[in-house]
C-alpha cells in the first residue's frame, strides 16, 4: 500500500502471459503495474513482489514451477474453466480463481459441431474427400440429430449453454450434476446408471476431480444403449481410457472426443484408427474471442484485488 494525497492506493503487480493482454484489461486503478512474461525462463522483473499470476491458458506442468519464485504471490488467475492441474499445486495463502464463463459459448458450439459431424458422418466424409472419392454409398443414409435423447452430465453453465444450443434441434435432454437439483430437473450422479440406457447421446461436461476420474468406466459405457454417442468436451481422465477403446472397437458406440488420456494422444494409439471416432486436439475452447472474454474477467479480478473486495470464481477444495 502506498499514500497519494489522502487516498491508500494498493500496490498491485500483475505477470500475464500475452503480448495483448495489457489492452485488453479495461481501466485499472493507480497503483497496479501490468508485465507480460511470455517466456518463463526470461522474467520482465523482480518475481518477489508478484502479487497477481496469470499463467498461460492450459499451461503445461512447467508452468507451475513458477509459484516456488513468486513469494508474495497471492491471486493466480487462470485462464481455463477447469483447474485440476492446479489444485493442491497452489500454496496456502494463495487464492486460485477459474475462468469459469469464459468458454461456455465456445464449448458449446464445439459440442453442437461434434455431435452433428459424428451422426452426420463427416469424419469418413473428410477422409473419402481427401481420397476424391464420391463416397454416397458409404455414408448414406446417416443419422439425424431430430428426436434424439440427450444427457449432459455436467449441468453447469457450460451445460446450460449446451442445452440452449441443442434445444431448437428438436431434443429431449436429461441433466446430471455432482448434487441433484429436483426444482431445477436436475439429476445426480449416481442415478447415471438408470439413466444411460435411455440416452442417445452422452455429454460430458464435468471437471477433472477425484469423484469424477474414471467415471466412464465399464459399466458406464455397458449401460449406453447400442449406437449411442459420447462426447467428451470435459477432461480426458474422466473416461477410463481402456474401456473406451475396448467399447469402441467393437463398433457398439460411437464417440466425439476433444480431449483425451493421454494427451497429447500418441501417433501410435489405437483410437486413431477408430472409424467410428471423431478426435480434435483440446481446441473446444481456443477461438479467437477467447483473450478479449478472458482478460476482461482479469481485468475485473485485478480491480477487484486491488480494491479488497473478494474475488469471483474461487476454487475451494477439490471444486
Amino acid at each position: 500500500m502506498r499514500n497519494e494525497g489522502t487516498a491508500i492506493v494498493a500496490v498491485v503487480k500483475v505477470w500475464l502471459p500475452h503480448p495483448t493482454g495489457p489492452a485488453l484489461l479495461g481501466d485499472l486503478p493507480p497503483g497496479v503495474t501490468v508485465e507480460v512474461l511470455a517466456d518463463p525462463t526470461r522474467l520482465p522483473s523482480d518475481p518477489a513482489d508478484v502479487r497477481f499470476w496469470v499463467p498461460p491458458f492450459l499451461a503445461g506442468p512447467d508452468a507451475g514451477a513458477l509459484l516456488a519464485e513468486l513469494p508474495d504471490l497471492a491471486v493466480v488467475q487462470l485462464l481455463s474453466a477447469g483447474a485440476d492441474a492446479w489444485v493442491g499445486r497452489v500454496p496456502d495463502g494463495v487464492t486460485l480463481c477459474d475462468a469459469r464463463g469464459v468458454h461456455d459459448s465456445a464449448t458449446a458450439e464445439w459440442v453442437v459441431a461434434a455431435i452433428l459431424s459424428a451422426l452426420r458422418g463427416f469424419a469418413p466424409l473428410a477422409r473419402a474427400q481427401a481420397r476424391r472419392e464420391w463416397a454416397y454409398d458409404e455414408v448414406a443414409p446417416t443419422d439425424e440429430l431430430a428426436g434424439k435423447r440427450v444427457l449432459i452430465v455436467g449441468a453447469g453453465s457450460i451445460g446450460a449453454a449446451v442445452r440452449a444450443r441443442l434445444a431448437p434441434f428438436e431434443v429431449s435432454f436429461t441433466l446430471v450434476a455432482r448434487t441433484p437439483r429436483p426444482a431445477d430437473g436436475v439429476h445426480g450422479v449416481a442415478e447415471l446408471p438408470a439413466l444411460l440406457p435411455g440416452a442417445d447421446v452422452v455429454v460430458l461436461l464435468v471437471p477433472l476431480t477425484e469423484q469424477t476420474r474414471g467415471l466412464v468406466d465399464e459399466t458406464f459405457l455397458a449401460a449406453m444403449p447400442d449406437g449411442a454417442l459420447l462426447v467428451n468436451a470435459a477432461r480426458g481422465p474422466v473416461a477410463r481410457t481402456s474401456a473406451l477403446v475396448a467399447e469402441l472397437a467393437s463398433g457398439r458406440l460411437r464417440a466425439a472426443l476433444d480431449v483425451t488420456d493421454p494427451e497429447p494422444l500418441p501417433a501410435d494409439h489405437p483410437l486413431w484408427e477408430l472409424p467410428n471416432v471423431l478426435l480434435t486436439p483440446h481446441v473446444a475452447g481456443s477461438v479467437r474471442g477467447l483473450l478479449p472474454r478472458a482478460y476482461r474477467l482479469v481485468g475485473e479480478q485485478v480491480r477487484r484485488f486491488a480494491a479488497g473486495e473478494p474475488l469471483t470464481n474461487r476454487v475451494v477444495g477439490d471444486y
